[in-house]
């Protein structure tokens, strides 16, 4: 009798624990979120770029006499829909290596999405960078924004040839 009253305890126990467990009530975004940039130059700064413009890549000086060093330019990925919302990734290049990474979209629909990719977009861009490929780690606790991340900078490479 005692182990019959301790089995139904511990069932109705695991019960209240299983469908008292509250998901994200948010899906993944219908609108495209704000244009936000993770740039090296401002490391860890995600907050509203103001300009959903990219930043122009500065233009190649030839005085000095020598050859004019290479132009770059500034290659937008595919977006990437992941289950929390778009991921889209913007490098720019510059004799065929990456010299800049932005990310005009990424899921920040609520505080938890904002939470994570505030802290995972800054390694994704410096491995980006650091790697010069899309052969990069994802980031644990953010592997929906870090695959959408991984396949948009992809293309991106794939349309600059690299």
């Amino acid at each position: 009798m005692k182990r019959i009253v301790t089995w139904l305890l511990s069932t109705i126990t695991a019960g209240v624990l299983l469908f008292g467990y509250h998901t994200s009530t948010e899906g993944p975004m219908d609108a495209a979120p704000d244009t936000v940039v993770a740039s090296t130059s401002l490391p860890g700064n995600l907050g509203p770029s103001g300009s959903s413009e990219p930043p122009e890549p500065s233009e190649p000086s030839s005085a000095g006499g020598g050859p004019a060093p290479e132009s770059s330019s500034t290659i937008t990925g595919s977006t990437a829909q992941t289950r929390w919302g778009p991921v889209q990734v913007q490098i720019v290049v510059s004799g065929g290596t990456i010299t800049d990474v932005t990310v005009p979209q990424y899921p920040d629909g609520n505080g938890k999405d904002q939470q994570i990719n505030a802290r995972a977009l800054p390694v994704l861009v410096d491995e980006t960078l650091a790697e010069q490929s899309a052969d990069i780690d994802m980031v644990s606790g953010a592997t929906v924004t870090s695959a959408g991340y991984v396949q948009s900078l992809q293309s991106a490479l794939d349309e600059a040839g690299l």
